[in-house]
């Protein structure tokens, strides 16, 4: 009798700490955002990053919107690293060329339409600034303006 309730203790004490476990697994999730609003026109890019279990991959999205016309949410293709760096240029007014080392892609606010590019731009236009993950943390950077 004493060594049945030895090992249903011990079952529970194992039941209770695979529970903890588990807890923590999913509860180290991450999902982080940033934002980039384009200044007077009602137009903004935003990055978002999920992460569904800890230590698993990133997803990565752009959601680019054009309030009240459009909004939509555009999967950026094999950026899940940890160390992500997308940086946003502007070769016209509410047209953004983004690039991820070999990853280039196209987004137009006017409809909210989205490209990938096959190959580089040969002008990729005015460098606006970078999403990047800063402190475990993604963040916009703007590009600074130069000094004349």
């Amino acid at each position: 009798m004493i060594r049945f309730a030895n090992t249903a203790l011990t079952q529970i004490a194992s039941g209770r700490l695979l529970f903890c476990c588990l807890s923590l697994l999913l509860g180290g999730c991450g999902d982080n955002q940033s934002a980039y609003l384009d200044n007077g026109g009602g137009q903004s890019l935003s990055v978002v990053r999920e992460q569904s279990y800890l230590l698993g991959p990133w997803k990565s999205t752009l959601v680019s919107a054009a309030t009240p016309r459009c909004q939509k949410r555009h999967a950026l293709e094999g950026m899940s690293e940890r160390a992500f760096l997308l940086k946003v240029y502007r070769p016209e007014q509410g047209v953004f060329i983004l690039n991820a080392g070999p990853r280039w892609f196209v987004t137009e606010l006017q409809n909210c339409e989205f490209q990938v590019y096959r190959t580089p731009p040969p002008l990729p236009g005015e460098a606006v600034g970078r999403f990047e993950v800063r402190n475990n943390t993604l963040e916009f950077v703007a590009e600074k303006p130069v000094k004349r």
